[in-house]
């Protein structure tokens, strides 16, 4: 009966170290997981097929903004910056946000002929963001020359990653995930 009372203080007393010295942190160690971090990513090929939709959605984790092409995604850069420019202007995009990604897509938002494949209704506020917990405006920058570029204002500089997905059928998508939290 001695033992119990001993190996009951001796057990609290490990729990108690526990949340008195904590171990080391990891460098690995971050929001759900994710370990992207916040510098620019690129691909640097171009690609023909024109961009046809922008569109948005929430997860548990992060913001998702997609980029639609009618053709394979073949390059991209997207990356920080103080000020999103405007293609072919160079006129600053002014955007919701304390953090701003300028995401170019090297692709055309227009076909062969020059017609457009994809114009927002409204180029300020391409897809509604509001109550994100990431995003706070997804602006149209123009698409000039073979790239189409957006300004995506984000609460703060967050880790983010790109990727490209194949489909739906001949087409593909750019994916631009930023994380609610460090």
């Amino acid at each position: 009966m001695k033992k119990f009372p001993t190996w009951l203080a001796v057990i609290l007393m490990a729990a108690g170290l526990g949340f008195v010295a904590p171990g080391p942190a990891s460098a690995t160690t971050s929001y759900c997981g994710l370990v992207w971090g916040s510098l620019a990513k690129s691909d640097s090929d171009m690609s023909g097929a024109p961009v046809t939709n922008v569109r948005t959605g929430q997860h548990y984790c992060f913001d998702r903004m997609v980029v639609d092409l009618n053709g394979p995604v073949d390059g991209y850069t997207v990356r920080y910056v103080p000020t999103v420019v405007q293609d072919g202007s160079g006129f600053s995009v002014p955007l919701r946000g304390s953090a701003f990604l300028q995401v170019t897509v090297n692709a055309p938002a227009y076909d062969g002929s020059g017609s457009a494949t994809y114009e927002p209704k409204n180029r300020v506020d391409v897809t509604n963001v509001a109550g994100y917990q990431t995003f706070r405006q997804v602006a149209w920058a123009n698409s000039f020359e073979g790239y189409t570029s957006l300004g995506l204002g984000v609460r703060a500089r967050l880790p983010f990653r790109v990727f490209t997905l194949d489909g739906p059928g001949s087409g593909s998508r750019l994916v631009v995930d930023v994380a609610h939290f460090w």
